[in-house]
Protein backbone atom coordinates (compact mmCIF):
# COMPACT_ATOMS: atom_id res chain seq x y z
CA UNK A 1 0.00 0.00 0.00
CA UNK A 2 2.97 2.30 1.05
CA UNK A 3 4.51 1.80 -2.53
CA UNK A 4 1.49 2.18 -4.92
CA UNK A 5 0.97 5.81 -2.46
CA UNK A 6 5.13 6.27 -3.40
CA UNK A 7 4.97 5.76 -6.79
CA UNK A 8 1.31 7.85 -7.17
CA UNK A 9 2.99 10.61 -5.74
CA UNK A 10 5.62 10.59 -8.12
CA UNK A 11 3.85 10.28 -11.04
CA UNK A 12 1.68 12.96 -9.88
CA UNK A 13 4.27 15.52 -9.44
CA UNK A 14 5.99 14.30 -12.18
CA UNK A 15 2.35 15.17 -14.21
CA UNK A 16 2.24 19.05 -12.44
CA UNK A 17 5.72 19.75 -13.35
CA UNK A 18 4.59 18.30 -17.28
CA UNK A 19 2.16 20.27 -17.18
CA UNK A 20 3.41 23.36 -15.93
CA UNK A 21 5.82 23.42 -18.35
CA UNK A 22 3.17 23.18 -21.13
CA UNK A 23 1.56 26.15 -20.47
CA UNK A 24 -1.59 27.89 -18.98
CA UNK A 25 -4.29 27.19 -21.40
CA UNK A 26 -7.39 25.97 -20.37
CA UNK A 27 -9.18 22.83 -21.68
CA UNK A 28 -10.82 24.58 -24.13
CA UNK A 29 -8.34 26.65 -25.33
CA UNK A 30 -5.99 23.57 -26.46
CA UNK A 31 -4.55 22.99 -30.32
CA UNK A 32 -6.27 19.63 -31.27
CA UNK A 33 -1.88 18.27 -31.02
CA UNK A 34 -2.09 19.45 -27.24
CA UNK A 35 -5.44 18.27 -26.35
CA UNK A 36 -4.11 14.41 -27.75
CA UNK A 37 -0.87 14.71 -25.82
CA UNK A 38 -2.73 15.86 -22.64
CA UNK A 39 -5.05 12.47 -22.93
CA UNK A 40 -2.35 9.94 -23.52
CA UNK A 41 -0.31 11.36 -20.67
CA UNK A 42 -3.34 11.22 -18.19
CA UNK A 43 -3.66 7.56 -19.36
CA UNK A 44 0.14 6.44 -19.24
CA UNK A 45 0.15 8.24 -16.13
CA UNK A 46 -2.49 5.33 -14.56
CA UNK A 47 -1.10 3.07 -15.96
CA UNK A 48 2.28 2.95 -13.22
CA UNK A 49 0.71 3.82 -10.82
CA UNK A 50 -1.93 0.89 -10.71
CA UNK A 51 0.23 -1.99 -11.82
CA UNK A 52 3.72 -2.54 -9.42
CA UNK A 53 4.54 -4.64 -12.13
CA UNK A 54 5.52 -2.03 -14.57
CA UNK A 55 8.60 -0.09 -13.32
CA UNK A 56 7.93 3.29 -12.37
CA UNK A 57 10.71 5.04 -14.51
CA UNK A 58 8.90 3.53 -17.54
CA UNK A 59 5.70 5.99 -17.12
CA UNK A 60 8.04 8.83 -15.86
CA UNK A 61 10.10 8.50 -19.53
CA UNK A 62 7.00 8.09 -21.42
CA UNK A 63 5.56 11.41 -19.95
CA UNK A 64 8.85 13.26 -20.62
CA UNK A 65 8.82 11.85 -24.34
CA UNK A 66 5.17 13.08 -24.98
CA UNK A 67 6.49 16.52 -23.28
CA UNK A 68 9.82 16.89 -25.55
CA UNK A 69 7.14 16.17 -28.79
CA UNK A 70 5.03 18.89 -27.29
CA UNK A 71 7.91 21.43 -27.26
CA UNK A 72 9.00 20.02 -30.73
CA UNK A 73 5.62 20.80 -32.65
CA UNK A 74 5.39 23.85 -30.56
CA UNK A 75 8.54 24.93 -32.73
CA UNK A 76 7.55 23.64 -35.82
CA UNK A 77 4.25 25.77 -35.19
CA UNK A 78 6.38 28.62 -34.91
CA UNK A 79 8.45 28.11 -38.26
CA UNK A 80 6.03 29.33 -40.33
CA UNK A 81 1.84 29.87 -40.72
CA UNK A 82 1.77 26.98 -43.59
CA UNK A 83 3.24 24.57 -40.65
CA UNK A 84 0.85 26.13 -38.37
CA UNK A 85 -2.37 25.54 -40.37
CA UNK A 86 -1.23 21.72 -40.78
CA UNK A 87 -0.65 21.44 -37.27
CA UNK A 88 -3.09 23.60 -35.60
CA UNK A 89 -5.47 24.94 -38.72
CA UNK A 90 -6.69 28.01 -38.99
CA UNK A 91 -9.71 30.09 -38.16
CA UNK A 92 -12.89 29.57 -39.99
CA UNK A 93 -15.28 32.67 -40.75
CA UNK A 94 -18.89 30.82 -40.46
CA UNK A 95 -20.86 34.05 -40.40
CA UNK A 96 -20.14 37.35 -42.92
CA UNK A 97 -21.60 40.36 -44.39
CA UNK A 98 -23.76 38.49 -46.68
CA UNK A 99 -24.71 35.76 -43.89
CA UNK A 100 -23.86 31.93 -43.15
CA UNK A 101 -20.67 30.05 -45.26
CA UNK A 102 -22.34 26.71 -45.70
CA UNK A 103 -18.94 25.95 -47.35
CA UNK A 104 -16.99 26.82 -43.82
CA UNK A 105 -19.20 24.85 -41.97
CA UNK A 106 -19.13 21.97 -43.83
CA UNK A 107 -15.44 22.03 -44.38
CA UNK A 108 -15.17 21.71 -40.44
CA UNK A 109 -17.95 18.87 -40.16
CA UNK A 110 -20.80 21.27 -38.55
CA UNK A 111 -24.21 21.92 -39.63
CA UNK A 112 -26.16 25.33 -38.82
CA UNK A 113 -28.06 23.91 -35.89
CA UNK A 114 -24.20 23.53 -34.43
CA UNK A 115 -23.48 27.24 -35.09
CA UNK A 116 -27.00 28.46 -33.75
CA UNK A 117 -26.22 26.08 -30.66
CA UNK A 118 -22.41 27.89 -30.22
CA UNK A 119 -24.11 31.19 -30.77
CA UNK A 120 -26.42 30.81 -27.95
CA UNK A 121 -23.67 29.67 -25.41
CA UNK A 122 -22.31 33.48 -26.32
CA UNK A 123 -25.43 34.66 -25.61
CA UNK A 124 -26.22 35.35 -29.49
CA UNK A 125 -30.00 34.12 -30.30
CA UNK A 126 -30.30 35.17 -33.72
CA UNK A 127 -27.75 34.30 -36.64
CA UNK A 128 -28.00 38.18 -37.64
CA UNK A 129 -27.48 39.80 -34.15
CA UNK A 130 -23.57 39.62 -35.45
CA UNK A 131 -21.58 40.65 -38.63
CA UNK A 132 -18.75 38.03 -37.85
CA UNK A 133 -18.46 34.86 -35.98
CA UNK A 134 -15.43 32.90 -36.48
CA UNK A 135 -14.22 29.50 -35.40
CA UNK A 136 -11.18 29.61 -33.89
CA UNK A 137 -8.60 26.59 -34.72
CA UNK A 138 -9.23 25.55 -31.11
CA UNK A 139 -12.85 25.11 -31.42
CA UNK A 140 -14.02 28.24 -29.60
CA UNK A 141 -16.35 30.71 -31.06
CA UNK A 142 -15.98 34.42 -31.72
CA UNK A 143 -18.43 36.93 -32.52
CA UNK A 144 -18.33 40.75 -33.72
CA UNK A 145 -21.42 41.93 -32.59
CA UNK A 146 -23.85 44.05 -35.22
CA UNK A 147 -24.97 47.61 -33.77
CA UNK A 148 -28.40 46.92 -32.76
CA UNK A 149 -30.76 49.41 -34.03
CA UNK A 150 -33.95 51.58 -32.41
CA UNK A 151 -36.51 49.45 -31.44
CA UNK A 152 -34.83 46.37 -31.93
CA UNK A 153 -36.13 43.62 -29.45
CA UNK A 154 -34.22 40.36 -29.17
CA UNK A 155 -36.66 37.20 -29.26
CA UNK A 156 -35.37 33.51 -29.43
CA UNK A 157 -34.90 32.32 -33.13
CA UNK A 158 -36.01 28.67 -34.30
CA UNK A 159 -34.38 27.10 -37.23
CA UNK A 160 -36.89 25.77 -39.65
CA UNK A 161 -34.86 25.28 -42.92
CA UNK A 162 -31.05 24.29 -43.15
CA UNK A 163 -29.25 23.39 -45.97
CA UNK A 164 -32.73 23.01 -48.46
CA UNK A 165 -34.20 20.64 -46.15
CA UNK A 166 -37.17 21.30 -43.55
CA UNK A 167 -36.92 21.15 -39.71
CA UNK A 168 -40.15 19.61 -39.18
CA UNK A 169 -39.63 19.12 -35.60
CA UNK A 170 -38.74 22.72 -35.32
CA UNK A 171 -41.91 23.38 -37.11
CA UNK A 172 -44.58 21.34 -35.20
CA UNK A 173 -42.88 22.08 -31.48
CA UNK A 174 -43.49 25.78 -32.24
CA UNK A 175 -46.63 25.87 -34.04
CA UNK A 176 -45.42 27.28 -36.96
CA UNK A 177 -46.21 23.95 -39.28
CA UNK A 178 -44.47 23.06 -42.07
CA UNK A 179 -47.74 24.83 -44.16
CA UNK A 180 -46.08 28.17 -42.52
CA UNK A 181 -42.65 27.51 -44.42
CA UNK A 182 -43.87 26.51 -47.99
CA UNK A 183 -45.95 29.41 -48.07
CA UNK A 184 -43.01 31.90 -46.87
CA UNK A 185 -41.20 29.99 -49.63
CA UNK A 186 -44.04 31.01 -52.53
CA UNK A 187 -43.99 34.38 -51.61
CA UNK A 188 -39.98 34.37 -52.02
CA UNK A 189 -40.46 32.58 -55.08
CA UNK A 190 -38.05 30.52 -53.53
CA UNK A 191 -37.57 26.45 -54.07
CA UNK A 192 -36.55 24.20 -51.26
CA UNK A 193 -33.48 23.13 -52.25
CA UNK A 194 -31.99 26.67 -53.21
CA UNK A 195 -32.79 27.65 -49.62
CA UNK A 196 -29.29 27.47 -47.32
CA UNK A 197 -30.99 28.88 -44.23
CA UNK A 198 -34.39 30.07 -42.67
CA UNK A 199 -35.11 31.28 -39.32
CA UNK A 200 -38.49 32.92 -37.36
CA UNK A 201 -38.26 34.35 -34.13
CA UNK A 202 -41.53 34.68 -31.49
CA UNK A 203 -41.25 38.35 -33.38
CA UNK A 204 -42.46 37.23 -36.82
CA UNK A 205 -38.77 38.27 -37.76
CA UNK A 206 -37.81 36.04 -40.11
CA UNK A 207 -34.06 35.32 -41.52
CA UNK A 208 -33.61 33.49 -45.08
CA UNK A 209 -30.79 33.06 -47.06
CA UNK A 210 -30.94 31.48 -50.38
CA UNK A 211 -27.72 29.69 -51.67
CA UNK A 212 -24.53 31.99 -52.96
CA UNK A 213 -27.16 34.84 -52.17
CA UNK A 214 -26.83 37.66 -49.40
CA UNK A 215 -29.43 36.74 -46.45
CA UNK A 216 -32.27 39.33 -45.76
CA UNK A 217 -34.92 40.00 -42.88
CA UNK A 218 -38.28 39.69 -43.18
CA UNK A 219 -41.05 40.24 -41.43
CA UNK A 220 -44.40 38.02 -41.23
CA UNK A 221 -46.96 37.53 -39.50
CA UNK A 222 -46.85 34.27 -37.03
CA UNK A 223 -50.20 31.91 -36.99
CA UNK A 224 -52.20 32.26 -33.52
CA UNK A 225 -51.92 29.13 -32.67
CA UNK A 226 -47.57 29.66 -32.91
CA UNK A 227 -45.57 29.77 -29.53
CA UNK A 228 -42.41 29.21 -27.80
Amino acid sequence: MIIIFIRTAIIFLTLMIVMRLMGKRQIGEMQPFEFIITMIIADLACIPMADVSIPLVYGVVAILALFLLHQLIFLLENCGSFLQRVISGKPSVVINKNGVDLKELKRNDMSVSDLIESMRTQGYFSLDDVDYAIYEANGNLSALEKQKKEGYVPALSVLLISDGKINKSAAENTRLGESFVTDFLKKQNALLKDVAVMTADSNGRIYFQKRGEKYKICRETLPKEAQW
